[in-house]
């Protein structure tokens, strides 16, 4: 499948380069394609992560620590992407594909057609009126911030642990997006959509409820420089101090697996899906000033009837849903040979799972920004049942 993808990639270059105009402006700005009459625009971007694990357990000193040491490398992700307009500006469009194995599983079964997750993005978004846009597609839900931000863009050499239990994810869904000022300089976003309630490219229909998504953003102090808000570390260092807050709730009415859009499908002795109504609620801010940044979230999950587990009629456990609270917050200083070190808490207050705390620090060397870095990342992971491990991270991030 990869390699017809790359034919797919060098065959819409080989046609865009007959009838339009190509360029490529500066490294990590893609290939950019414009037709010859101006009526549709493309950026072509591929980007990889290469990356290296090594996590052991602390749990047995007698052992030297080091009983249960494992190491892998791996290429964590690869990714072609294409966006633009087409038409005019007001009509926006992106399509991600996934080409890694460690980044296109979890599709083996029939809710996704047994077939990979290769389609992370294909969204298309018109601006009918104003400050009001109208988006179609599968792409990320607006839920906790960390998630939006791009996997290339991170802070760390991955997401956090809140957002591998809690986030919303990617869905198929209509939203609408509306954005005003207050004054001269606050702005106040606001989105709200419907979505399937399942995840990314699940082929089973409703199943008999939608996902409901509302999020106000506030930025009392103007907007962030290249989109700050949604990038992590100091990249461009603002002048002046910059805040951006953001408040989610999320209702997922029959969701039909463990963590809403993701996790195991559950379901009764007989195969039959098991459903409950999960509620979700999300607080977050990203603050900059200078060299200094700063992320922290909020989420609190709970399911309609206040319990996570589920059992038979013999009353055997046969499934939960992930349900509980975390807090999550980062904060770097980024130096003047754009090197940063940065650290980050996590906590995970789970319903009737085991409680975590995460404790990181990070080093990181930005060569061109995001587009090229290597990040280095030391995790200890506190757990309550005494499975306490440490992680070691090591990850070269290039974006053409």
């Amino acid at each position: 499948m990869r390699y017809i993808l790359i034919v797919i990639l060098f065959s819409v270059v080989h046609l865009c380069s007959i009838q339009a105009q190509i360029t490529a402006p500066a490294f990590g700005k893609g290939l950019q394609v414009m037709a010859n009459d101006s009526s549709f625009y493309m950026k072509i971007g591929l980007r990889f992560q290469n990356l290296v694990t090594a996590d052991w357990s602390l749990a047995d000193a007698a052992n030297g620590y080091d009983a249960d040491f494992t190491a892998n490398a791996l290429v964590r992700r690869s990714r072609l992407k294409f966006d633009g307009w087409a038409h005019n500006k007001k009509l926006k469009y992106k399509l991600e594909l996934s080409l890694s194995n460690r980044d296109n599983g979890g599709g083996t079964n029939d809710n996704f057609g047994n077939a990979a997750n290769i389609i992370l993005d294909a969204i298309v978004e018109y601006n009918f009126y104003k400050n009001l846009s109208i988006a179609f597609g599968q792409s990320k839900l607006a839920g906790n911030r960390e998630r939006v931000v791009s996997s290339g863009n991170l802070q760390f050499v991955d997401r956090s642990r809140l957002n591998s239990r809690f986030t919303l994810d990617r869905d198929m869904f209509l939203q609408l997006k509306h954005f005003h000022y207050i004054g001269d300089d606050f702005l106040m976003r606001e989105n709200v959509s419907i979505a399937s309630g399942e995840g990314k490219n699940q082929i089973t229909g409703d199943n008999d409820g939608f996902a409901y998504t509302y999020r106000v953003e506030l930025l009392p102090f103007g907007e962030f420089q290249s989109k700050g808000d949604y990038i992590g570390s100091a990249i461009k260092r603002e002048s002046t101090p910059k805040l951006a807050l953001g408040f989610t709730y999320d209702k997922n009415n029959n969701a039909l697996r463990e963590r809403g859009q993701k996790g195991t499908f559950l379901t009764d002795r007989s195969d039959s899906f098991i459903a409950k109504d999960l509620n979700s609620f999300f607080a977050d801010l990203m603050f900059k000033y200078q060299g200094i940044s700063v992320m922290a979230e909020y989420v609190d999950r709970t399911t309609s009837d206040g319990i996570s587990l589920i059992f038979d009629e013999e009353g055997s456990q046969i499934g939960k849903y992930y349900t509980g609270s975390a807090y999550n917050v980062a904060a770097g200083y980024m130096f003047d040979n754009n090197m940063e070190v940065a650290l980050r808490l996590t906590e995970i207050a789970a319903d009737s799972s085991t409680d975590e705390t995460h404790y990181t620090i990070g080093i990181n060397k930005f060569f061109v920004g995001h587009k090229l870095k290597i990040q280095m990342d030391y995790s200890f992971i506190n757990r309550l049942d005494d499975q306490n491990t440490s992680l070691l991270r090591t990850q070269v991030d290039i974006h053409f």
